[in-house]
């Protein structure tokens, strides 16, 4: 777009994942009129947890749970990232193993029961300052008497196959192993996503998106207003999208990939809306009373 000849690109992290590139596809590719350019950088969530905390980019898809550590620098924006319901984390097991099921079984565990056999165990988590390890540490304060023992870091893609293999007695997984757990021959002992959404009533935060405060708030309106406007253009015509998703989907079946948008991209994407705030200020507030976060004053979430 000629408006964006000469103007300086905007420094942007975030997934790979479908939902994210279905999300900015738009915006990186020049269809939304009057959009500032984005420089972008695909890296994983834990990564650009990271890079917020070290201040290195204009703009990221982070977890929400990394907040209470970057908003003096960076603001919420409203719109763009992963809040919902029955998309939460999965906590995964062996069947026959710290209370797995049936191979065939994709239901929660026994409750109160199943969890109890996760006291003392080795889990594997995608990373520990992650939306999904809160509500993780929320539902064990809840669920499993004593706690958990150890915590094992692991990236994402290799916390399924550590599970089947015995390495670990369970695993916190995330996005689209819903889908695709049970290749593994494993077992669903507990959705967190199903526990959040029973004791608060609200959707599930999993991932937001920042910008420095230093952009200034026009700046700051004229991002939320351009990365609102991409989501709307990706659901007016999906199969735009589609080459772009799929070139970055880490060769995901496309009917998973679908699958994924379909669950982790809806009205929360384009705008969070009251219960949208309200779930995250629910999950921090939460989390800070179990002392795994920072205390975080309700204005700093609030949009400039």
């Amino acid at each position: 777009m000629d408006t964006n000849a000469t103007a300086a690109p905007l420094s942007l992290a975030f997934s790979p994942c479908p939902n994210d590139t279905f999300v900015f596809d738009a915006w990186v590719h020049g269809r939304v009129p009057d959009a500032m350019p984005p420089e972008v950088t695909f890296a994983d969530i834990d990564v650009t947890n990271g890079m917020a905390e070290r201040g290195e980019l204009d703009a990221l898809k982070v977890s929400y749970a990394v907040l209470p550590w970057v908003l003096e620098e960076y603001a919420l924006l409203p719109c763009g990232g992963a809040l919902g319901r029955g998309c939460g984390p999965l906590v995964l097991t062996r069947p026959g193993a710290a209370g797995g099921g049936t191979a065939d079984d994709d239901a929660v565990g026994d409750g109160a029961v199943g969890a109890a056999t996760l006291s003392g165990r080795r889990v594997a988590v995608p990373s520990e300052r992650s939306t999904a390890y809160l509500l993780f540490r929320l539902w064990a304060a809840a669920e499993v008497p004593g706690g958990v023992g150890e915590i094992v870091v692991l990236p994402f893609h290799e916390i399924m196959p550590a599970v089947r293999d015995g390495k670990v007695d369970a695993g916190l997984v995330i996005h689209e192993a819903r889908f695709t757990y049970q290749d593994y021959g494993l077992h669903s002992l507990a959705d967190l996503g199903e526990h959040w959404e029973a004791t608060t009533g609200l959707p599930i935060p999993l991932g937001a998106i920042i910008a420095k405060r230093s952009l200034g708030a026009p700046t700051l309106r004229a991002l939320a207003a351009t990365i609102s406007a991409s989501v709307r253009a990706a659901w007016q015509d999906p199969a735009a999208s589609r080459p772009y998703v799929l070139e970055h989907a880490q060769e995901m079946d496309p009917a998973v990939a679908e699958q994924h948008i379909g669950l982790y991209v809806n009205e929360f994407t384009a705008e969070l809306g009251p219960d949208g705030y309200a779930a995250v200020r629910g999950l921090l507030e939460r989390a800070a009373a179990e002392g795994l976060v920072p205390s975080v004053a309700p204005e700093a979430l609030a949009f400039p």
